[in-house]
């Protein structure tokens, strides 16, 4: 089973990219799970798809939201009382989806939700019912600390993958991660397996994402396109590749997926 953990900071495309690297595994023959790590719970939306929304009654600025229970309400609510298949959606092309979730607005820490949603899913047996082949983790990375940090650690990720334009704030912000898997080291947790370029056709882009591989001496692993493939997709309630199978912007989540697991 590989277990990998991607993170970067809030915006920079992360989760549809983990959500198309999942879908392009799928239909290669292999069991994924993905688990949303973090606070909004929208990572596995594009897997779900339109179909698992519903309409929300109770909040009528916000017309429709997920059906799936994030394991932190679900210990709100029941406690311990809850199942493995409360947990988890089978989304598109059978990829097993999991959401974290957060406390609610201005109350908790919202890292408790990723330590609550990985102690449950050991806890039920998540790993040994699904058998997934591949784990991935979309992680937020804004702040690397507390539970944000738990899915570098011994027996979760094996690697972990950055995801960066060449914007300030993202370059920042992957410098962070990179710095916080390089303190873990020593600890045997997971180890940086590179950055991913996604295009935000800034000035000096390649150079300054470039420098930063060079400076955590590591590489750039894959890059992705400025796409308007990408919003159409997400209009659509599906990832790219399930929506546009036959688009250049498959092919390069498609080129990702085999590098990541290579």
């Amino acid at each position: 089973m590989k277990k990998i953990a991607i993170y970067g900071k809030g915006g920079i495309g992360k989760s549809t990219t983990v959500s198309n690297v999942a879908a392009a595994l799928a239909l290669d023959g292999y069991k994924v799970m993905q688990i949303g790590c973090d606070p909004k719970a929208d990572s596995t939306l594009s897997l779900r798809g339109k179909q698992n929304l519903e309409v929300n009654s109770e909040d009528p600025r916000d017309k429709y939201r997920p059906k799936i229970k994030t394991v932190l309400e679900l210990i709100r609510e029941r406690g311990n009382d809850f199942t493995l298949e409360d947990m988890a959606i089978e989304g598109a092309f059978g990829v097993i989806c999991v959401e974290a979730g957060g406390p609610a607005p201005g109350v908790g820490c919202a890292g408790r939700g990723i330590i609550a949603a990985l102690d449950k899913l050991k806890e039920k047996g998540a790993y040994e019912i699904y058998k997934p082949d591949i784990v991935l983790y979309d992680v937020l990375g804004d702040v690397v600390c507390g539970g944000f940090s738990m899915p570098m650690r011994t027996g979760y990720a094996d690697k972990v993958y950055i995801i960066t334009s060449g914007e300030n704030m993202a370059i920042h912000a992957a410098a962070n991660i990179a710095m916080a898997v390089q303190g873990f080291k020593e600890k045997g947790y997971a180890t940086l397996g590179g950055l991913i370029l996604n295009h935000r056709d800034v000035k000096l882009e390649n150079e300054k994402v470039m420098e930063l591989a060079k400076d955590f001496e590591t590489e750039i692993v894959g890059e992705l396109s400025r796409s308007e493939t990408v919003w159409e997709a997400e209009e659509l309630g599906k990832t790219v590749v399930e929506a546009f199978p036959e688009s250049s912007m498959a092919e390069e989540y498609r080129k990702l997926a085999e590098r990541l697991i290579c």
